[in-house]
């Protein structure tokens, strides 16, 4: 991804708790740099009080709309218009939309089609639609525990092989692919983009597993990188080409057995 991007970020606050408000922010400068940053929703509402340090801390732009007819999201609407507005303005380069609504489905396609990165935040009750309309989609919940996670690294060193087992056999969340799907993609990629001796860059292997899966995420497995969570697969050969200075870097391929 171009780190350079220009994100337009734009939050569903009748649908995303103010708690993720730093961690969707750390996640989308992995992608480019925030610049829209609007929260939208009918402020007079109790329930989004909560949001209000959120919007000072972190330099929100809180944008209301009332709620005209009981039982509908106007909000939904307000954030249509305004992501539309942006994509015609040519000012960005990509779209954060933060939501567990569905109702946005039809948004997130059509700035694709306007070649627009898309990047989707959500819970995990996100509708499958939604999901698969990003580009690449997130879940919130992974990112709210990925700093408690780096402190179980350690642990996670000391017993690899344990912790592997345990992934392979139970996914995190039942929304989440289970990993034998996840193996049996892995494969797939692998056996149609090797080379004449089957082997595959693991980064490519990455990039097509991202285009086929949108909300597949290492973290959502307790892993960090995409070659700690291919080694613990059976049925995978895995070598690592050292490259650059003193070959510290490392390129590295894969393979079915």
């Amino acid at each position: 991804m171009d780190r350079d991007n220009k994100i337009a970020v734009l939050v569903d606050a009748e649908n995303v708790s103010e708690k993720y408000a730093q961690d969707l922010l750390d996640e989308v400068t992995n992608y480019g740099v925030p610049t829209y940053k609007r929260v939208y929703g009918d402020w007079t509402k109790p329930q989004l009080s909560k949001w209000k340090d959120s919007l000072l801390t972190y330099s929100f732009t809180p944008i209301q709309q009332y709620s005209y007819t009981s039982g509908k999201n106007s909000s939904d609407s307000a954030m249509i218009i305004d992501a539309m507005d942006i994509l015609y303005s040519g000012k960005v380069n990509g779209f954060c939309l933060v939501t567990s609504d569905s109702d946005f489905t039809r948004l997130a396609m059509r700035l694709r089609e306007a070649g627009m990165l898309v990047l989707g935040m959500g819970e995990k009750k996100t509708p499958q639609p939604f999901i698969k309309a990003c580009e690449k989609f997130i879940y919130l919940e992974v990112l709210r525990n990925s700093e408690e996670k780096a402190e179980e690294k350690q642990e996670e060193k000391e017993e690899p092989l344990k912790k592997a087992k345990k992934s392979e056999e139970k996914p995190v969340e039942a929304s989440v692919a289970p990993l034998k799907k996840v193996r049996a993609v892995v494969k797939d990629i692998v056996n149609s983009i090797g080379n004449e001796d089957g082997w595959a860059y693991l980064a490519d292997v990455g990039n097509n597993l991202s285009k086929r899966m949108p909300d597949f995420d290492t973290r959502n497995y307790g892993f960090t990188k995409l070659i700690d969570l291919v080694s613990t697969f059976n049925g995978f050969e895995i070598s690592r080409i050292p490259v650059g200075d003193g070959g510290k870097v490392n390129k590295i391929l894969i393979k079915t057995k």
